[in-house]
């Protein structure tokens, strides 16, 4: 039982570990997405699809750029998944949040909080262009049926 119980905590260990690094690596090769606030930081990959998503927030295809236009993200809000916003309904209006770019020089671009919606997850408006510099941060509830969409402006 003892051998069988270390054999356990050897594997949950080394595949903690293996995420790590594999973390790091991304946070270096992508673009990355932080909310100091709530101790958020994630690599950014481009798609919505369920593999990005097991691991990264993913930028909707089709939306802005890294510091312009509405530059639309999604993460998830779960424990099965990567629990990438989990606490994403404790931001608060004012809250900075910020976009690195993988630039030569990682151009780092500040938004501020302006808005927090709980809106349908048929709510395809919030990724239209919008006209200005923003960011567009979509989780699911904590019981899945809607979604939480925050929006930051970029100064």
């Amino acid at each position: 039982m003892i051998a069988c119980g270390l054999s356990v905590l050897g594997v949950l260990g080394y595949k903690k570990i293996s995420r790590e690094i594999y973390l790091r690596t991304l946070l270096k090769d992508n673009i990355v997405f932080e909310i100091p606030v709530l101790d958020i930081k994630v690599p950014v990959l481009e798609g919505t699809d369920n593999d990005k998503l097991a691991v990264s927030a993913g930028h909707f295809p089709g939306t802005g750029e890294v510091g312009s236009g509405n530059y639309c993200i999604a993460g998830h809000n779960s424990t099965i998944y990567a629990e990438i916003f989990n606490d994403l309904d404790k931001i608060q209006i004012g809250d900075e949040m910020f976009l690195i770019d993988i630039d030569e020089n990682r151009t780092r671009y500040r938004y501020v909080v302006t808005e927090y919606n709980i809106v349908a997850p048929t709510a395809i408006e919030v990724l239209k262009d919008y006209g200005d510099d923003r960011i567009t941060v979509i989780s699911c509830t904590d019981d899945g049926q809607y979604r939480q969409v925050v929006t930051g402006i970029k100064e």
